[in-house]
């Protein structure tokens, strides 16, 4: 498969600084990869393959055309977003574009990974509240927190808040020792893992210094009406029909919730009592509520998590 360049400073965005785009492209579609003269061509793969490295090439340069330099993280973007795309869906616009989140001080942009992921994004932007339900890898946390980052760091919003139910996933951990930031600590660090991974350490501390960012376990928001904020409930599977409730009304003025569960991997004593499950059905036909659906196609966490997803659906 060979794709035939007509300007050779498109040519040079494509391909990258040393070649980093095509060496990418080579991993994630399993052919050889290069560039020579004006052509950029795909070798030892088969049919499949070479349809999404066009599709994939045709996005890079259209990226180029418009005055970008694609970067690594694009390209992964576009591969998955070729790959979960409809045979027939050939949009007029670039859903991973239109999707990227920039985060002002933050490491690079992040792009979604496939199409129900921009999907995802893009609601979040669109509804003051949003459900985000999916398999374990497909970002649903780190989407969230990126896009909440971005509200903050760039002043559209005053205040990030994170909440997570205390719900032990199937093992006692017993009396933690230390005081009580230390005992919920364990609960709440995947949320400072996603924030990390975004932003430098230095400006999460300036963050929660002036009180712009709060992590805290969902029984502290009982009570309180947050305003100009973002508020993330992760793992809500996890939540009783009551808590989601209480969450829920939480959402003041000039504010946005975002809620992420998955339903396969609930920790209560028994699966019908979860928030998130009566939630979704309940609230399924409420307007200005955005529902998105990741699957297991949508992982992007290690290529097994995939395959390990697949082999426990199987055995249903």
């Amino acid at each position: 498969m060979v794709v035939v360049l007509d300007n050779q400073d498109i040519l040079s965005r494509v391909c990258g600084a040393n070649d980093d785009n095509l060496k990418t492209l080579e991993v994630e579609l399993g052919g050889r990869v290069f560039a020579r003269g004006n052509e950029i061509r795909i070798e030892h793969t088969d049919e499949e393959a070479g349809a999404r490295f066009k599709a994939v090439i045709h996005g890079l340069v259209d990226a180029a055309r418009s005055g970008e330099n694609p970067s690594i993280e694009y390209v992964k973007a576009l591969v998955g977003a070729v790959e979960t795309a409809a045979p027939e869906c050939t949009p007029a616009h670039d859903p991973i574009r239109d999707a990227v989140i920039h985060i002002p001080s933050g490491f690079s942009r992040v792009y979604p990974r496939s199409r129900n992921q921009a999907q995802y994004i893009q609601g979040m932007r669109a509804r003051d509240i949003s459900f985000c339900i999916g398999p374990a890898g497909t970002g649903k946390t780190y989407l969230a927190v990126a896009e909440a980052l971005r509200l903050v760091l760039s002043k559209k919003t005053r205040k990030l808040a994170l909440t997570r139910p205390v719900v032990e996933a199937g093992e006692s951990l017993g009396f933690l020792p230390g005081d009580l930031m230390q005992k919920i600590n364990p609960y709440l660090r995947p949320l400072y893992d996603a924030m990390e991974s975004l932003v430098p350490f230095e400006v999460i501390r300036r963050l929660e210094e002036i009180r712009a960012i709060e992590i805290a376990p969902l029984a502290y928001m009982r009570g309180r009406s947050l305003n100009d904020s973002v508020i993330i409930l992760d793992e809500a599977q996890n939540t009783t029909k009551e808590q989601m409730k209480m969450f829920l009304t939480r959402l003041g003025q000039g504010s946005r919730s975002i809620i992420t569960g998955d339903t396969t991997q609930i920790d209560l004593p028994k699966r019908g009592y979860s928030g998130l499950i009566h939630a979704v059905s309940l609230l399924k036909d409420v307007e200005g509520i955005h529902f998105s659906y990741l699957h297991t196609m949508d992982v992007v966490r290690h290529p097994l998590i995939k395959k390990i997803i697949q082999a426990y659906d199987n055995e249903k």
